[in-house]
């Protein structure tokens, strides 16, 4: 099978088989922690929130609208909430779950192939080889104090310890 094929390739025998017990299986938690950008360095949330700021102030003088400015405030807070608000991780034999105040995410590990760790996190990637479509449909999983453990274990887990470190 090519890498082309491989890449393009539905891994049926990694999905879970459906069983008559009323209970699945209880996973072992391996790694958890909390991520939470704005608390690990308290400059660059002063400056970013003061950028803030002036943005939202620059669109209420461009517009003179309450309504634009309450528009632009909102989403410029929401695209920023990551940064402000703490997010969960948890790495399970089975399963990774990323859970934030908006949304709790659960995939199995057999959706993604390789992995690329660089300064602040991991990028797992459900394609073979490096593809402009792994920023939409990978998983970035951020560090917070446990680089080396969470490189070991996602590496572990994909078997990628030929991944290319450090980018594409």
């Amino acid at each position: 099978m090519t890498d082309k094929e491989k890449q393009l390739s539905i891994n049926f025998e990694a999905l879970p088989a459906r069983e008559q017990s009323p209970e699945p299986p209880k996973e072992r938690v391996v790694l958890e922690w909390v991520c939470h950008p704005a608390k690990r360095n308290t400059l660059v949330t002063v400056l970013v929130t003061l950028f803030l700021v002036v943005i939202i102030g620059a669109v209420y003088f461009a517009t003179y609208s309450v309504w634009f400015t309450l528009l632009g405030a909102v989403i410029m807070i929401a695209s920023l909430g990551p940064f402000y608000l703490p997010t969960r991780y948890k790495l399970t034999d089975g399963e990774i779950t990323v859970k934030s105040v908006t949304q709790t995410m659960v995939k199995s590990w057999s959706q993604y192939r390789t992995c690329y760790p660089d300064k602040n996190g991991v990028l797992l990637s459900p394609f073979v080889r490096p593809s402009r479509l792994e920023n939409f449909r990978g998983l970035y999983i951020r560090f917070s104090g446990n680089k080396e453990k969470v490189e070991a274990f996602v590496k572990e887990r994909l078997g990628a310890g030929d991944a290319e470190p450090e980018g594409k």
